[in-house]
């Protein structure tokens, strides 16, 4: 079996206010809407960050993004007024630190120089 894509879902109560708060997050507007109640914004070639309008599921999803400088990438989310939690130490030299959305579904960013 061969897998081509990675699909990452955040169920969402209110669709406006979450991709409003997604586009704050990712820096820019959705790349597709191909229905009413969900965007998708497409973070590399393979691997896609969707906001699903889904009320009974909203705030369940954890979503893990890496990044290459996680202090650089904090401090752009402060400007776009999104603050994360505390840094964490993890494993072999990896940094994290999580944001919640609107509905408390959990965003990590990680730093790991780790390929």
């Amino acid at each position: 079996m061969s897998f081509t894509h990675v699909l990452a879902v955040a169920p969402v109560r209110d669709i406006e206010a979450s991709v409003a708060w997604y586009e704050r997050l990712l820096g820019r507007p959705a790349d597709t809407t191909p229905m009413p109640g969900l965007a998708d914004w497409h973070i590399t070639p393979t691997a896609w960050l969707q906001v699903f309008r889904s009320p009974e599921h909203a705030g369940s999803s954890l979503v893990n993004l890496v990044v290459d400088d996680l202090d650089k990438a904090l401090a752009e989310l402060a400007d776009r007024g999104i603050t994360a939690g505390q840094v964490q130490p993890g494993s072999q030299q990896v940094r994290f630190a999580a944001i919640q959305d609107p509905d408390g579904n959990r965003v990590t960013l990680i730093e790991s120089p780790i390929s």
